[in-house]
């Protein structure tokens, strides 16, 4: 007969046993719903007249201990302040048995149940229980949990292993975590054969973390996480719990006080402005495989590449991401563009932003729809054979109590130095990019979108901002970096570092910076020093802000007086094949009372138009890709908003000015087919030997004339009027060898709008030398018009 248990104190609960150590006879019935508590079992009459051997000595009885918490350790998870609850909660082996503590505030009353056995937790008070049985090992159980009127049966979160690997936990310490996102945030998975959801989190100076959500109506105080060592990473599997629910994590700063934040690395959010994060587990199947294995063919800046921007939600407002599946593709694909980018799409909690103040850097915005929905709209677009770009904001973040800022109680996400800290101009915050786990966050996060989404490139918002520790900063109000130069070293670091792992990860893929100073080497390769000692950026293209803002102001003068002002068109060709250049006519042009594209232009209506049409010919024929915004591809008249989006209406039939908005849109569309077929105009963009001045000094006249090659040395001639007059026999000098040049494309025609003054018949050299060429040609050239010719 096995030796009788010993009593516990008194001070503490009495140990329990297991349904088979009573005899069968006194074991009373138990309902399923409440099971009757089981004490140590006293010595029952029949059990006492059976004698002990007399040669085998009663052993001494078993020492017990008390199951219940300490003072101390109930005091941590009381206030949220312990780093190791499943050291203290759960099934654990101590002298006499196996200790059972739960904590579970509300509940009434705890039991644990394993096969056969079921054992009532003694109430220590406070939501928690605890209990001693004298078991062998730590059996697999569940706890039969009673609240008023109802009794759950769950599993315990805390008989669990940690959920994230060691490899996990050694490269986000070492800030090369290249797959953040499934490492931490919210993951569906089954752990240990249970079901549930791992929830991890970066919090290295909280005193404690806990997790709150529908699942437990949104109070975290019996669901604390446990810290994983010196990673600052703290962890909990939930069994359970799966898709679709909503959570936020309970943090208790270096001061005692607690703040409740949104997940940073949240798949998924609510709409705003609610501000929960959202249990997300992706269920897509793609189907452009076929456009993912030709994207890689040809890099970026050898490729013909333009671009239509649009913000995803007031392209046409009220349009899901499915919805958009419907419409986009087809109306990009009909204009003839290569790609779309997409204003950023990461969650933010104010529209007006645009999406350039993000708070869900992993998660779609939740305004037009769930990840998947977002996976879908891209998929349609690479069916449809167009590329999508989005918008990157790796610069700066929002100081919404909810999010990053501070986001343990101490800076976190952004500098420490509240100088470097505060971004001057925009109220926000910037990253600190000298901090490896920031510098992970944000490089995963890249990789991120080019590989759950398949975005096929990045365009890399406010560089220059982050290049420089004066940017927007008055003296006084920066620290020289340890050369004493105004150089962000952290930021160079980390872009290099960002670009670097795309690049090897994701084949295919462009990253786009639109950067506003002479930085020197922003598309040079990261492994090359330039003559200021950096190393290159990395990126693929720049966007190319002085020709945007030279053109624009030449543009937007009288013809009289653009004469004096010749060179602003000129001079971008001094520097293009510095970087890999985008010729970008974006969002920031048309807003804040900046007025449209087509408003900026001089003159009357038709004046206006003819401009327009003259200068974004000249665009898609000078060096570097195109980028146009949306609503500017018909002329739209307004400033763009986002409340209201492009004035479609100007195209409705019944309009009686539709035809000026379509011949817009029409020529739009020819510059794109004409462009895709005219490896001149796209080949040698970064080459020297693909560009040639016929003539750009022709002030007087306001005429420009330039050729593109390809690399088989076939020419295409574009030649610009800017003024108001027709130049009839206009001379212009011409490479040997082409028998004859035909107009190709011409700004002017009926069917955009023009006047229709045009070269229809074949175009013969003369033998006549001019602009230092041996032959020459006589050209009509249109009022306010851009002519292209090609050779016959």
């Amino acid at each position: 007969m096995p030796p009788t248990p010993t009593a516990a104190p008194t001070s503490a609960p009495a140990p329990l046993t297991t349904a088979a150590d009573t005899p069968k006879a006194a074991t009373p019935a138990t309902p399923p719903t409440a099971p009757t508590p089981l004490t140590a079992p006293a010595k029952t009459p029949e059990l006492a007249t059976q004698p002990t051997p007399p040669a085998t000595p009663t052993p001494p009885p078993t020492p017990t201990v008390s199951p219940a918490l300490d003072a101390p350790d109930r005091d941590r998870l009381l206030h949220g302040t312990h780093h190791a609850p499943h050291s203290v909660l759960g099934a654990h082996p101590v002298p006499g048995g196996i200790a059972f503590r739960a904590f579970r505030p509300f509940a009434l009353g705890v039991t644990v149940v394993a096969g056969q056995l079921k054992a009532e937790l003694h109430n220590d008070g406070d939501g928690f229980f605890s209990g001693l049985l004298p078991l062998q090992g730590v059996p697999e159980y569940q706890l039969l949990v009673a609240y008023d009127g109802a009794v759950q049966e769950v599993e315990d979160a805390y008989r669990f292993l940690p959920a994230l690997g060691d490899l996990d936990l050694h490269l986000i310490g070492e800030g090369r975590h290249e797959e953040l996102w499934q490492a931490l945030g919210a993951r569906t998975m089954t752990h240990q054969g249970v079901t549930g959801t791992r929830f991890t989190v970066w919090a290295p100076d909280a005193q404690g973390v806990r997790l709150a959500g529908t699942f437990n109506f949104w109070d975290g105080t019996g669901a604390p996480l446990r810290s994983l060592g010196g990673t600052g990473v703290w962890e909990l599997f939930m069994p359970g719990v799966g898709e679709g629910e909503l959570y936020k994590f309970e943090i208790t700063r270096p001061d005692g006080s607690k703040t409740m934040r949104a997940d940073p690395m949240a798949r998924r959010t609510e709409v705003p402005p609610a501000t929960s994060s959202i249990v997300h587990a992706s269920h897509y199947e793609w189907n452009d495989a076929e456009w993912l294995a030709q994207r890689a063919e040809l890099p970026a800046h050898k490729a013909p590449l333009s671009i239509y921007e649009l913000h995803l939600a007031s392209w046409r407002p009220g349009l899901t991401y499915r919805q958009l599946a419907e419409q986009l593709p087809a109306y990009v694909k009909d204009l003839g563009f290569t790609h779309v980018e997409m204003m950023p799409v990461a969650e933010h909690p104010y529209g007006g932003s645009w999406g350039y103040q993000v708070t869900g850097f992993y998660a779609p915005t939740a305004r037009l729809g769930t990840p998947d929905d977002f996976k879908f709209l891209v998929d349609a677009l690479h069916q449809a054979g167009i590329g999508v770009l989005m918008d990157w904001v790796p610069a700066h973040f929002p100081r919404d109590d909810w999010a990053l800022a501070e986001f343990d109680g101490r800076p976190l996400y952004e500098h420490e130095d509240p100088l470097r800290a505060a971004h001057p101009d925009w109220g926000t915050l910037e990253f600190d990019f000298g901090r490896r786990e920031v510098r992970n966050f944000l490089v995963a996060n890249a990789v991120y979108w080019c590989e759950e989404f398949h975005i096929d490139g990045l365009r890399v918002d406010a560089v220059a901002s982050m290049l420089y520790l004066d940017y927007s900063r008055e003296p006084g109000q920066w620290t020289p970096n340890e050369h004493g130069g105004r150089e962000n070293l952290d930021a160079v670091a980390f872009l290099q570092e960002m670009n670097a792992t795309v690049y090897r990860r994701v084949p295919g893929v462009v990253t786009i910076a639109e950067e506003s100073t002479a930085w020197d080497g922003v598309t040079r390769a990261t492994h090359h020093i330039g003559p200021g000692g950096f190393g290159g950026l990395g990126f693929g293209l720049k966007w190319n802000m002085g020709w945007m803002h030279d053109s624009l102001d030449y543009m937007a003068h009288d013809p009289v007086h653009r004469r004096h002002h010749h060179g602003e068109m000129t001079f971008s060709m001094v520097y293009a094949y510095s970087e890999n250049y985008v010729l970008p006519i974006s969002h920031d042009e048309v807003v804040h009372g900046k007025g449209s594209l087509v408003s900026k232009m001089p003159g009357d209506w038709w004046q206006q138009r003819a401009n327009l049409r003259a200068y974004l010919a000249f665009m898609w024929a000078h060096p570097g890709k195109q980028l146009l915004f949306m609503g500017q591809e018909f002329a739209q008249g307004a400033e763009w908003s986002e409340t209201n989006g492009p004035d479609w209406w100007l195209l409705d039939p019944s309009y009686s000015a539709e035809a000026d908005h379509r011949g817009v849109r029409d020529l739009v569309r020819d510059l794109n087919t004409v462009y895709r077929h005219t490896p001149a105009l796209w080949q040698l963009d970064t080459d020297p030997s693909g560009f040639q001045w016929i003539t750009g000094d022709a002030a007087e006249d306001n005429v420009f004339a330039f050729l593109r090659y390809d690399t088989d040395g076939s020419p295409l001639l574009a030649v610009s009027n800017l003024s108001p007059v027709v130049r009839h026999d206009y001379r212009l000098g011409t490479p040997e060898d082409i028998p004859a040049w035909h107009e190709t494309l011409n700004t002017d025609t009926a069917r955009y709008g023009g006047s229709d003054i045009t070269n229809p018949d074949p175009l013969k050299p003369e033998p006549q030398p001019w602009h230092g060429r041996p032959t020459s040609i006589r050209v009509t050239l249109p009022p306010l018009a851009t002519v292209w010719l090609r050779p016959a």
